[in-house]
């Protein structure tokens, strides 16, 4: 069997916290920023929470993470 590898690009976006959540950053953040509202950027800021329909997909790119 080959070696069990972690998709790097998931664990540049992914971290797992203690209890077994995964934080992840928002979307749509990134570039065009000028016609979206301060409200909503605002709102965009900060860490989200994986959600548990997701989670089955990012445990197999993260093996080794535990979940």
């Amino acid at each position: 069997m080959p070696k069990m590898k972690t998709k790097k690009s998931a664990a540049k976006r992914f971290r797992v916290r203690p209890g077994g959540t995964v934080k992840r950053g928002a979307a749509y953040k990134r570039h065009i920023l000028t016609k979206k509202s301060t409200t909503r950027k605002r709102h965009l800021r900060g860490v989200k929470e994986v959600h548990e329909t997701n989670m089955a997909s990012i445990a197999k790119m993260l093996p080794f993470a535990g979940l």
